[in-house]
C-alpha cells in the first residue's frame, strides 16, 4: 500500500467527534479557521482508516516514539490512537504539487517523504494499536488513549443512512 496525504470531510469529522473523545473537532466557535484532517489512509480489518497528522509541538521534542505515537522527524507526528475509519468519498487526494503556499507544500513534501521511509512501521503498529484496542477494551492505557474502533466501525457504516 503505496501511502499518500488525503483530507477528510468535515461533515464527517463533526458526526464522529460526538462518538470519539480523542478526536478533536474541525472547527471551534472561538476559532477563525478550521483545523485541516490532512492525514495518511490505511487498510486495517477491511477498513480504510484515517490516520491525522498533527503539528509537531515543542513538547513532542522530549517525547518517545511508541506503538501509537510516531514522528515526523520535527515536521509532524502520527497518532495511531487517533485513527478513525472514513467511507469512500468522505476524503479527498492532497495533490502536493498543487499546493500554491510554498512554505507549506515544502513541509508537506518533508514529511511525505518521512511517513514513506516509516511506511512498514506505521502499517505494523497500526495493526498493533488496532488488535490491542479490541482485546482490551479499557484495560491498559494504550487501551484507554484509543479510538474505539468497533463503535466507529458501526456509525461510520451508519453515517451514509443517517
Amino acid at each position: 500500500m503505496n501511502l499518500k496525504f488525503y483530507e477528510v470531510d468535515s461533515t464527517y469529522i463533526d458526526y464522529l467527534s460526538q462518538f470519539a473523545e480523542h478526536l478533536f473537532r474541525n472547527a471551534r466557535r472561538e476559532q477563525q479557521n478550521s483545523r485541516k484532517y490532512i492525514g495518511i489512509i490505511l487498510e486495517v480489518n477491511g477498513f480504510k482508516y484515517f490516520v491525522p497528522l498533527s503539528s509537531f509541538k515543542p513538547k513532542h521534542k522530549k517525547m518517545q516514539e511508541t506503538t501509537d505515537f510516531i514522528k515526523i522527524k520535527d515536521y509532524a507526528v502520527l497518532n495511531i490512537n487517533n485513527m478513525l475509519p472514513v467511507p469512500d468519498g468522505l476524503y479527498e487526494y492532497v495533490d502536493i504539487n498543487a499546493v500554491k503556499d510554498l512554505r507549506y507544500k515544502s513541509l508537506l513534501q518533508a514529511e511525505y517523504r518521512e511517513i514513506k521511509r516509516k511506511r512498514d512501521l506505521i502499517l505494523k503498529n497500526a495493526k498493533i494499536v488496532y488488535t490491542h484496542k479490541l482485546k482490551n477494551g479499557e484495560k491498559t492505557p494504550l487501551a484507554r488513549r484509543t479510538n474505539d474502533f468497533a463503535l466507529l466501525e458501526k456509525v461510520c457504516g451508519d453515517y451514509g443512512n443517517k
